[in-house]
């Protein structure tokens, strides 16, 4: 018999009771309920609603399933639905009455936002401290290959010449972003809905800042409505999440790029690698391309979550039950593909000398060459139409800027000089660029420095 049934003159029907359950997925909340039970009998006890001595019987029998549950000896059973209700009855079934009074003052609405919350709360720094290990293998990756010229791209077109370094500490300061994002998510979440009740309170004399504090959150919800029907902390890790994989996808996909023939700028390890079934000769990125594809499953899970809420008027409706799939299925994902793409970086080669052969052409240097120029006193638009001459009769030619004789420089302006030679050398392009946040090494240096005091700062984690 189902503890709700009181009203209910028939069982309801196998396929509603196949409908209904949601132990199946929210029994991972199990260390969450009963932390929430815990605090919610000493509450009842401390405010005089139930006896002391109901509260020491209940406490041992909550303390003792959680024993049981993680030694592997609980089976779980969807006669009782959900986690909530499997746990009362497994409390009941021990301890008698005293088990029946724990759910005075408390209905399932307010528990399992409460179980929710504080399982969100938790995983939070798991996908931090996930992040802070990758920022180190970035960093330390950085400080190897400050001096590794590479082009730098845009429209996937070579465009200016950076370090290896700079462009891994790109990613670094997006990573950070990431971590800022879930630790402001986390101060938002950090209220308790213990108490509101069904949605309209309770009777009974509790004392919620009592529960709160007693669970770690920085005091109750303020209005009961709310604190029942709110998922907006797991929208907004649901949406801090789906960034992060667009981050990881982003980088990627550059890794993907730099492992193939056409760039082979990096190598990675054969334990971070697959091959094929038919081909020998392949060493496939499968790993990037996972972490890639697996992006998309945490935007569908965004997108799930953000489509059931989105026409539920106040306060509780059981479309809610729907909000916990999508966020284990994206934390899961997420924390699974953080380690591996972290051990990737970690482990691979870099092909230092493809980078330089690779940023040697594609007039990558051409800027430099217009900036040597605007140096001497010519106006920059009339120094970028000479550069574009120039450029063009090297295309034309086959040859670089650098391999041009001073005579054919000096054909197109005699503003032109010895000195510019050092001007077009990609090491002296990129060392030049020591604008705050640019690739010269001073600046990285910097980039690198910052990323290592944000990780110092949050070791604890």
């Amino acid at each position: 018999m189902k503890l709700w049934s009181g009203r209910f003159a028939k069982d309801t029907d196998a396929l509603v009771d196949q409908l209904n359950e949601s132990i199946s997925f929210d029994q991972r909340l199990y260390r969450e309920d009963i932390q929430g039970s815990l605090a919610h009998a000493r509450m009842l006890g401390d405010c005089g609603i139930i006896s002391l001595e109901d509260v020491a019987a209940i406490t041992e029998g909550l303390n003792g399933i959680l024993r049981d549950i993680e030694a592997g000896e609980v089976e779980f059973t969807t006669d009782n639905e959900d986690i909530h209700m499997n746990i009362e009855a497994l409390l009941t079934a021990r301890i008698g009455d005293a088990g029946k009074r724990l759910h005075t003052a408390r209905s399932r609405n307010d528990q399992v936002a409460l179980d929710f919350r504080m399982y969100v709360r938790g995983e939070i720094p798991v996908v931090v401290g996930q992040l802070l290990e990758l920022e180190k293998v970035l960093c330390r990756q950085a400080r190897q290959y400050q001096s590794a010229v590479m082009p730098g791209y845009t429209h996937l077109q070579r465009a200016q010449p950076i370090s290896f370094a700079q462009h891994l500490m790109a990613y670094a300061q997006m990573f950070a972003r990431d971590v800022t994002r879930l630790e402001d998510c986390a101060k938002r979440l950090n209220v308790c809905p213990l108490g509101s009740g069904a949605l309209a309170g309770t009777t009974y004399p509790i004392n919620r800042a009592q529960t709160a504090a007693d669970l770690g959150f920085d005091g109750p919800m303020s209005n009961s409505l709310d604190g029942v029907s709110d998922r907006d902390y797991a929208l907004e890790l649901l949406s801090d999440l789906s960034i992060l994989m667009m981050h990881l996808s982003r980088f990627a996909e550059e890794i993907i790029l730099w492992c193939s023939w056409e760039f082979k700028f990096i190598e990675l390890d054969d334990a971070y690698a697959t091959g094929s079934s038919i081909m020998p000769q392949k060493k496939n990125p499968d790993v990037a391309e996972l972490v890639r594809g697996k992006t998309g499953r945490v935007y569908g899970d965004l997108m799930s979550l953000l489509t059931v809420m989105k026409g539920l008027p106040l306060a509780y409706n059981k479309d809610m039950q729907e909000d916990k799939e999508p966020v284990f299925d994206a934390l899961d994902t997420v924390e699974m593909c953080i380690p591996v793409f972290a051990a990737m970086l970690d482990t691979m080669t870099v092909r230092t000398e493809n980078m330089r052969q690779a940023a040697g052409r594609g007039f990558i240097n051409a800027t430099d060459c217009a900036d040597y120029l605007t140096k001497k006193g010519m106006p920059f638009r009339d120094a970028y139409t000479v550069t574009g001459r120039l450029v063009a009769d090297c295309a034309a030619k086959g040859k670089t800027l650098e391999e041009l004789t001073l005579e054919e420089l000096r054909e197109v302006s005699d503003l032109f000089a010895g000195d510019v030679y050092d001007a077009l050398n990609l090491e002296n392009c990129m060392a030049l660029r020591n604008s705050y946040g640019g690739p010269a090494r001073e600046s990285v240096e910097r980039q690198i420095a910052l990323i290592e005091e944000f990780t110092a700062a949050r070791r604890d984690v």
